[in-house]
């Protein structure tokens, strides 16, 4: 019998991924015999190794908000290339509405010097080594979708050198020495 669209096997298991819970909002709804609250959860999800996705779920309890918005992680997750499995490629600016962040490749041993929601996508998506700083808004939300904005952008030395046309060793020379290969051709 074939397998109908919800019916779908994930392709990994549950205990692979890294969940954080971000923000939970207690929300309420007017109605004739007065409120009705509701709430609404805003989740993190990766793998550790360059996978992450985010979600936010709604619902009348807390558990079940929770668990719709993992799902919803899960199904939108990206992948991002990452240098040596431990930090970004290249400086990142990213922006949602008001929020505007910055990350930036940082040395080994530096750790993950980020501010609340963005540490939580950061450490989902497994960067051990990055400096971020964000502006504009505090809002979560739009925090999430602007860190998304910007990890969207990042490009891998090889994919840089496939569409230019070079070698990858010609891109990461650059990157690496480029004050000495302005200094080799002087000479």
């Amino acid at each position: 019998m074939a397998r109908t669209e919800n019916e779908r096997k994930p392709r990994e298991e549950d205990g692979e991924f890294i969940d954080k819970l971000v923000t939970i909002n207690r929300v309420a709804k007017v109605v004739k015999g007065g409120r009705r609250f509701g709430f609404a959860a805003l989740v993190v999800v990766g793998d550790g190794r360059g996978r992450v996705g985010f979600g936010q779920g709604k619902a009348r309890e807390v558990p079940e908000a929770i668990r719709k918005a993992t799902e919803k992680a899960k199904r939108g997750m990206i992948r991002v290339p990452l240098r040596e499995g431990r930090t970004l490629h290249h400086d990142i600016d990213g922006h949602f509405g008001a929020g505007r962040i910055l990350m930036r490749a940082a040395p080994p041993g530096t750790g993950i010097i980020a501010g609340g929601p963005m540490r939580a996508v950061l450490e989902s998506l497994g960067v051990a080594d990055v400096v971020a700083k964000s502006h504009g808004t505090s809002n979560p939300y739009n925090l999430i979708k602007a860190t998304f904005d910007g990890l969207k952008a990042v490009q891998s030395p090889r994919e840089v050198a496939r569409r230019r046309g070079r070698k990858v060793s010609d891109i990461i020379g650059r990157r690496d020495g480029q004050a000495a290969a302005a200094a080799a051709g002087k000479e």
